[in-house]
C-alpha cells in the first residue's frame, strides 16, 4: 500500500473568508447551482456539517460516477481550513477503484489586496500492490481547479455573496 501526496495552489481575487464560506461551509447549496451540468445534489448522510459529517455528492447522468461520499475529518472556521476524506463511490474503471481513500487538506490564506491563495493537498492511499501514476491524478486536479474557478467567477460577479 502506497501513499501519493500532491499539492496545488490556486490564487483568487476573492477574500479567503468568502471562499471558505462558499466552498466549505455552503458547498451543498452553491455547487449544485453553479455546476449543474455535473453535480445534481449534495446531501447530508450523517451530521450537519461539523467534524464527522458524511456528505454524498450525487452526479448527473453525464458523469461516469453516480455518487461519492466524503467525511469531514477536521474543520477550523477561524484558520479557514478543512480536511475531508472520500470514503465511497460507485465508480467503475476509475482511479477511485484503485484507492482505499483520498484525503484532502484545504486551507485559504490572504494574498495581495483582498485575494487569497487556496492551498489543496491531496493524499492518495492505494490498495495493496497498486501504484498510482501522476497521470491517474491529473483529471482530479483539473476538476478541482475548475470548481475553484467557477466559484471565484460567481463570487466576483456577486460581491455581497458570502460576506
Amino acid at each position: 500500500m502506497g501513499f501519493t501526496k500532491v499539492s496545488q495552489k490556486f490564487v483568487t481575487q476573492v477574500t479567503p473568508e468568502r471562499m471558505f464560506k462558499a466552498l466549505v461551509l455552503d458547498a451543498h447549496n452553491i455547487c449544485p447551482k453553479l455546476m449543474f451540468s455535473s453535480i445534481k445534489s449534495i446531501d447530508f448522510i450523517e451530521g450537519e456539517g461539523e467534524v464527522g459529517t458524511i456528505k454524498q455528492i450525487n452526479f448527473t447522468e453525464a458523469s461516469p460516477m453516480r455518487y461519492v461520499k466524503h467525511r469531514i475529518d477536521a474543520l477550523d472556521k477561524e484558520a479557514l481550513s478543512c480536511t475531508y476524506t472520500f470514503i465511497e463511490t460507485n465508480a467503475e474503471n476509475s482511479l477511485l477503484e484503485k484507492l482505499e481513500y483520498i484525503t484532502y487538506d484545504v486551507k485559504f490564506e490572504g494574498y495581495g489586496r483582498g485575494g487569497c491563495i487556496c492551498n489543496l493537498t491531496s493524499t492518495y492511499k492505494a490498495k495493496d500492490d497498486i501504484h498510482i501514476k501522476e497521470e491517474d491524478i491529473e483529471l482530479g486536479k483539473d476538476r478541482a481547479i475548475g470548481m475553484y474557478e467557477v466559484l471565484e467567477a460567481y463570487l466576483m460577479a456577486h460581491p455581497r455573496a458570502y460576506t
